[in-house]
């Protein structure tokens, strides 16, 4: 390429790589950027906020397992962006961050707006550099997007100064280059048929790896042929159908909960594609005995309380399709797997004709359970609302109930339903928020009107931060500082161009749900809810006893 900038080469390379959107915010030492996206094939999604910009792009790269990039100016609008960053990187979802920066004329110096932002952006990504040269463009963004899409995904980010930007560049972008799927050691795979073949109880914790790679029918191969039951962290979810009768449905609470029988039971625990972040291993193995089999892409984080016996790294799915085939068909005596899935699934259809009011949190996730179809997407914001949804939304397709639990920051949902319905335009989309969560970034809610994108946003509303009045109560049996005055929502959505419901009894929320499937435009809900049920569940997870 001749007579090109390097903000056009830099376009040039991320389009050859295949990076298909842009979310952020233009400003002014990104101006050679928003310029040179005029003529490129990448299409640009102008956001309200650069930490919506970065949701929207960590929720595109989990989705897709391909990075989108999300861009800023510099300073505040790098700061900015720096939380979503931050969540797609410990959500292990490939995303590009690109920030303008100063000239390098004045980097000695304190100046305008002016932060090493390498410096700061290196504990958040897996990789980042800033570029001073236009002629390393083509390697820099071939390193940004192998960084960000290897095992384990995750952000990078790329800090270009507006003087650079402005450059003559040559060079042109570098072939792109295929990762060899890797198997683990013939070895490995011996020592993890033995150590399957010894146990008697194994149990099987799904992560977030599953999806990532795809290792969904694999791992059901797996258990069906060895008779091993499956519980799913907040993030694995759907890796196992919900009907499935070895599926334990999803771990993560801190306590006791009704899985906690089954790593009680387990000789043996599993682990397939399982993040640290997602469920620390000292809530479930908190003795450290009992012995793990690490099957995933990378090599176990050492832990006391992740003891693991035999590492399978590799491709997940050749590496369980090598394993299942191996293995000799198997039954095994696990009557406590029914009784465990008797007494979760109960629990939740009890409250399907409540008629309590404000709404039971069990209600809402049964009729959005019951109004939803499989393949329709979920996405829970952060608060008291996602505890509820990770232990009681069962799905039975991995990547349909989106749930951030590395970082878990709050305002996910809005901006993540955006990106979701542009990935999956033929599902149904649903953000589930609290009003604290969506005060924090319910202005991408024009995003999504301007971009003609009809999700679904369901507030349940209880005026105030109940995930913090949750751990107050359990804590000092009182509350600090936890309320707070909410805006009319109906009113706000509809100034937005939204349709708007509210819901007065518990029976208007299905009805209102199904409305909201149907009219295809984006609908915001407005359920009051009842977190008093929150004391209640950590007094029964107390009292489980195994």
């Amino acid at each position: 390429m001749d007579d090109v900038k390097t903000a056009e080469l830099l376009l040039a390379c991320l389009e050859n790589e295949g990076v298909e959107y842009m979310f952020g915010v233009p400003g002014e030492e990104n101006i050679d950027v928003m310029d040179a996206l005029m003529d490129s094939r990448i299409e640009f999604i102008v956001t309200r906020h650069e930490t919506g910009a970065a949701f929207m792009a960590g929720t595109y790269g989990r989705l897709t397992g391909k990075p989108a990039a999300c861009l800023a100016t510099l300073g505040p609008g790098a700061t900015n962006l720096m939380t979503g960053v931050a969540n797609a990187n410990m959500d292990n979802s490939p995303l590009i961050a690109i920030t303008g920066q100063a000239g390098l004329d004045r980097h000695h110096k304190i100046s305008h707006q002016h932060y090493d932002l390498v410096s700061m952006y290196k504990p958040v990504t897996k990789w980042n550099t800033q570029v001073k040269s236009p002629d390393t463009i083509p390697e820099i963004v071939q390193k940004a997007v192998e960084q960000s899409t290897g095992e384990k995904p995750g952000a990078v980010h790329i800090d270009l100064p507006e003087d650079v930007a402005g450059m003559e560049a040559g060079g042109s972008p570098l072939p792109v280059r295929s990762d060899a799927e890797g198997k683990a050691s013939e070895k490995n795979i011996n020592e993890a048929l033995e150590i399957i073949q010894r146990s008697n109880h194994p149990l099987i914790l799904a992560g977030n790896g599953v999806a990532r790679a795809g290792a969904a029918k694999e791992l059901i191969e797996l258990v069906e042929k060895q008779d091993i039951p499956v519980v799913h962290t907040f993030m694995g979810k759907g890796a196992l159908p919900r009907d499935h009768e070895r599926n334990l449905l999803t771990a993560g609470l801190s306590g006791n909960d009704y899985i906690t029988c089954g790593f009680r039971e387990a000789d043996l625990i599993i682990t397939v594609g399982f993040d640290m972040a997602e469920f620390p291993p000292k809530n479930w193995n908190p003795d450290g005995r009992t012995p793990i089999l690490h099957v995933d892409g990378k090599e176990a984080e050492v832990d006391a309380y992740y003891p693991a016996a035999v590492q399978v790294t590799g491709c997940i799915r050749t590496n369980l399709a090598g394993l299942t085939q191996s293995l000799s068909s198997r039954t095994r005596d696990i009557d406590w797997v029914k009784n465990v899935r008797t007494q979760a699934l109960e629990e939740l259809s009890s409250f399907q004709e409540s008629e309590e009011f404000p709404v039971k949190p069990q209600k809402i996730i049964a009729d959005l359970r019951d109004v939803l179809n499989e393949e329709d997407i979920v996405i829970s914001d952060v608060g008291a609302h996602k505890m509820w949804m990770a232990r009681m939304y069962h799905t039975s397709r991995p990547n349909t109930c989106l749930i951030s639990n590395g970082l878990a920051s709050m305002g996910v949902a809005v901006p993540g339903a955006v990106a979701a319905k542009m990935v999956r335009p033929d599902r149904t989309v649903v953000a589930v928020c609290g009003d604290g969560g969506f005060q924090m970034t319910g202005a991408e809610l024009e995003t999504a009107v301007r971009l003609n994108l009809p999700v679904i946003i369901l507030l349940w509303r209880d005026n105030g931060y109940g995930l913090i009045e949750w751990h107050q109560r359990r804590h000092f049996e009182r509350t600090s500082h936890i309320s707070f005055g909410n805006p009319d929502f109906m009113e706000l959505a509809r100034a937005y161009g939204l349709q708007a419901y509210g819901i007065n009894h518990p029976r208007d929320l299905k009805p209102a749900l199904k409305e909201a499937v149907s009219l295809q435009k984006p609908v915001l809900i407005d359920c009051p809810v009842d977190y008093g049920e929150n004391m209640k569940l950590t007094e029964k997870l107390g009292d489980i006893l195994c």
